[in-house]
């Protein structure tokens, strides 16, 4: 090789392949780190999903039948959960619907409502403090009514527009139709 085709090569200093090194290795924690992070985000956003699937649902209230304890809008989170008592607020399936409603009768009790709205469970007049306008509502089941095993009476707190177990369409809600409990509500904030 003729000495005009030969380039002059210089080699790098050993400062600049010590910085070089160091640029390449931060890289490679840089892209470990990042990798790590998004691995950590997706098993988190995974289980939160399979937590909210199985066992606290989250849904979002639409309509008014409820007010004035919930208002449309409303975001609440469920507990899913076979025990239940009187009074406690739950979230029923009906026709791949999701009703809002609470727990007047449970198995076995007999409710009555008189055409003044007040609701009686065993003879005992409810105390109803939520319920701003008691009436009787739409309503096409005789009382009294006893509930039958295996299912509930459920009402909604606004009485005048509710639809509820007062309907012969839904009447006495089985067990196996309620997906929580309302367990706590997420929006509006202190709500």
């Amino acid at each position: 090789m003729s000495r005009r085709n030969r380039r002059q090569v210089s080699l790098p200093s050993p400062e600049q392949v010590s910085r070089a090194y160091q640029q390449d290795q931060y890289r490679k924690r840089y892209k470990r780190a990042f990798i790590s992070t998004l691995s950590v985000l997706a098993v988190i956003a995974a289980v939160a999903v399979l937590v909210s699937t199985l066992f606290l649902p989250v849904i979002q209230v639409s309509g008014n039948s409820m007010e004035p304890t919930l208002s449309d809008g409303d975001v609440l989170v469920l507990l899913k959960s076979k025990r239940y008592e009187r009074s406690q607020l739950c979230c029923i399936s009906w026709q791949n619907k999701m009703l809002l409603k609470r727990i007047i009768g449970l198995p076995g009790d007999v409710v009555s409502i008189d055409i003044q709205g007040n609701v009686s469970v065993n003879g005992a007049l409810l105390d109803e403090p939520y319920v701003s306008d008691k009436t009787l509502g739409e309503c096409d089941v005789t009382f009294p009514c006893q509930v039958p095993e295996g299912k509930v009476f459920v009402l909604g707190d606004h009485r005048s527009t509710s639809i509820d177990s007062r309907s012969s369409e839904i009447g006495c809600v089985d067990q196996d139709q309620i997906v929580g409990f309302v367990l706590f509500q997420v929006w509006p904030l202190g709500g």
